[in-house]
């Protein structure tokens, strides 16, 4: 390797390492600062190790536990089914859109692309899914609207398909009498776990970080999902915190850990991603790849 090599690479590690602190630090600083008194934070300000480890911040979350561990509950079966079901509609649509001999092929890409530019707003979105579908506070509302089918996941989707998908193995499966169902699940499928891992992937942080459809669709306290919950939390702390209240309820409120509770909703609500994002990157990092670039 020659000199001028060697010192690329060394730039480029170091720089690596630097971007890469810079992404991890954030995240220490927000779990030490949940585990750290409102007292000490308020003194010494955010460090890397809390001076006494306090768990205030974590007991008000979980005071009232049944209604957070509902939430969770709700949260992963909207995310596991939704993703689901996202995988099922947008694979079949993609395949469709990848077969050259489809009928008004590009009339339908057109459409799927039309709305990645274009909607037709929030009050008419409202509007249709709670007059015409009524699916207001229903497990539906965290499900459907604006999550279940994403035209970007379609055509990236519908590139691989087109690239990656040898067209000899699709034909062979025809002569040997495969239809288009069979050739879809037996050959497909299996050749498009990378882009299935990513769009999976994508679709799962979405479902979990979605916090918008329980806003405008949810009143019923029963189908809050995690992110709602909390965020209704974090209001109602910013509320006590701004002192609009009377002598005793400000007192009182003066004794909530407001900053460690911020930092531990946040610990709360993407740790679960967090933990599972090592297990599909490798799936993410080729699945874009070979679904983008090449296309």
């Amino acid at each position: 390797m020659y000199k001028s090599d060697r010192i690329t690479q060394w730039v480029s590690h170091i720089f690596l390492i630097v971007l890469s602190a810079g992404s991890i630090i954030p995240f220490i600083i927000l779990v030490a600062s949940s585990f750290s008194s409102e007292a000490n934070i308020l003194k010494e300000g955010y460090s890397f190790f809390p001076n006494k480890i306090n768990f205030d911040a974590y007991k008000y979350l979980f005071a009232n536990s049944a209604s957070l561990l509902r939430a969770y509950g709700i949260t992963i079966f909207v995310t596991v089914f939704g993703t689901f079901v996202s995988l099922v509609m947008t694979s079949f649509l993609a395949y469709g859109l990848s077969r050259r001999d489809l009928p008004f092929r590009n009339l339908f890409t057109f459409l799927v692309f039309f709305t990645l530019l274009f909607n037709g707003g929030l009050v008419p979105t409202y509007l249709v899914y709670t007059q015409v579908f009524d699916i207001k506070n229903t497990i539906w509302a965290l499900i459907v609207p604006g999550l279940l089918m994403n035209g970007f996941n379609v055509l990236l989707m519908r590139t691989f398909f087109m690239t990656s998908i040898p067209e000899p193995v699709i034909e062979s499966a025809r002569m040997d009498g495969a239809g288009e169902i069979k050739t879809f699940f037996s050959i497909i499928l299996p050749l498009s776990l990378p882009i299935l891992a990513t769009i999976g992937l994508l679709q799962t942080i979405l479902y979990w970080n979605d916090w918008f459809n329980g806003l405008v669709y949810i009143t019923d306290p029963s189908l809050y999902s995690i992110q709602n919950i909390l965020n209704r939390m974090l209001s109602d702390i910013q509320f006590l915190a701004s002192g609009n209240l009377g002598s005793n309820a400000s007192k009182a409120a003066s004794t909530i850990p407001t900053t460690g509770v911020r930092m531990a909703i946040a610990v709360i609500g993407f740790l679960p991603i967090l933990l599972a994002y090592p297990f599909f990157q490798k799936y993410l990092v080729k699945g874009i790849a070979l679904g983008s670039v090449k296309g």
